[in-house]
Parts: C-alpha cells; structure tokens; sequence
C-alpha cells in the first residue's frame, strides 16, 4: 500500500500540556495532534517530532512527519489539522509532503532553543507562562563570556538529567550565548543533539554567574567536573523555547 509522508511545523504553548510525548493522564501535544488526524483523515497515526519537549516548555518551529494512506494537498492538510486542533494551544504554521526518507527527528543536523529570563523585580504579568521571573540583577555580559568556556564537544554530565536515556553524555555544543534585551536576558543554544534537561541546566547554572555567585572558571569547573551534583538549580520549563531545527 502506499503512503504519503508529511512534513509539518508547528507551534505551541506548553503551559497546560505534558509535553511533547503521549502520557497517560495528561494531554500532550503528540496526542492532541493524532487525534486531529484522526479527525480529518480517518486514519491511526504515530506521529514523530524532531525533538521532545517536557511539560510546560514552548515551541516556535517545532517539526514533525507522519504518513497516511492518501495524497492529501497539503494546504488542506493544514488547515483541516488547525481546525481540529482545537481549543489546544498548538498551531500547524506549515505543512508540505516530503520524500519516504525524511525523518523528523533523525535528518535533523542542528536544534536551537531559546531561554527568556524577564529580569527586574516587578514579577510578570502578560508573560507570567512564557519566562522565568528573576528579580536579582543579572550580568548579562558576564553570563555571555561563562557561556563561551564550554562550546565545543565535552562530557556534558553535570549539566544531564538522571534520567537521561541517551547512549554517551559527549555532545557537541556549537552555539551558546548571552544578551540583554531590555528586562530580558535571553539564552540561545544550538547543536546537533541535546541530552535531557541540558539547556535548562545549563541556564540554572549561569545564573549564578550572573549573580555572582560563580564566576566564568566555575561554570566551565562544573563542566569538567562531569558531576550532576555540581549543576546549579535547573531553570524551570517556563522560558525555554524550541526555536526551530535544520535539514539538509
């Protein structure tokens, strides 16, 4: 039989899901997403992402693929997926077909993700889902040159979640950087592949430079350290955004 590969790019808001990967007892963004394929096609599918994102995480540029059985236009594709996604928080931005071998997650050759860190001593109004409140002055400028000490491939235990189930902690970290916005400090990261809780610990840990309370050696210290127990508090789900991903 034959089948038609989709390839879509979707974004949402994290705060009310589980994230990306089907739970039991809670609607993620896997499973609002079959159903409304469900609703429009007809047809069980599972549904691969590019990369998996916790509860409470956002997307911009999330991708995703998924097969069925018949040649659909893409543009009704989206639309009719946008309309039964509803009253979810996620939105299909593009949909177009793609060849048998694109695959989400393993064609990707870079992610980037976003963290947003609202830094005054008002807490957040408008943005109180979308940013992690810090009301301690940060250094922004220092916080960039700390970021800089550990780019390239390195041993990133300390900064990987005990329950990561990647094969090596031995990634390659291409981008990491620091700036001011306003009252916003934002992070970015970029790199092939990331372990569990990486970004988010990463980030917990700059913070404390930017307080401070470690400096750039010490950030770099944790890393060599290759010791979970010398990562600062992780940073909470609330300001990390998976930005967007590369393919050939």
């Amino acid at each position: 039989m034959n089948r038609f590969r989709y390839k879509l790019t979707l974004e949402y808001d994290g705060t009310s899901l589980c994230g990306w990967q089907r739970q039991a007892d809670r609607m993620s963004v896997q499973q609002a997403l079959e159903e409304a394929i469900f609703r429009f096609s007809g047809e069980t599918v599972v549904t691969q992402a590019s990369g998996r994102t916790d509860a409470g995480v956002h997307a911009l540029g999330q991708v995703v693929h998924f097969d069925l059985s018949t040649d659909r236009d893409p543009f009704r594709v989206r639309e009719a997926l946008n309309y039964h996604l509803r009253p979810h928080p996620a939105s299909v931005l593009t949909c177009e077909t793609a060849p048998d071998t694109f695959e989400a997650r393993f064609s990707a050759l870079a992610r980037h993700y976003e963290y947003r860190i609202l830094n005054r001593r008002a807490p957040a109004a408008l943005e109180r889902h979308q940013v992690w409140h810090v009301p301690v002055p940060l250094d922004a400028d220092v916080m960039h040159e700390a970021a800089q000490k550990i780019l390239g491939r390195h041993d990133f235990t300390t900064f990987r979640s005990a329950e990561c189930q990647a094969n090596s902690p031995i990634r390659t970290l291409d981008h990491f950087a620091v700036r001011r916005e306003l009252d916003h400090v934002i992070v970015t990261a970029s790199a092939r592949s990331f372990l569990h809780h990486q970004v988010r610990s990463m980030v917990g840990s700059l913070k404390l430079v930017g307080e401070g309370k470690w400096s750039p050696a010490d950030f770099r210290a944790a890393l060599d350290a290759a010791d979970r127990s010398r990562c600062g508090a992780m940073a909470p789900p609330t300001g990390l955004y998976f930005v967007r991903v590369d393919y050939p």
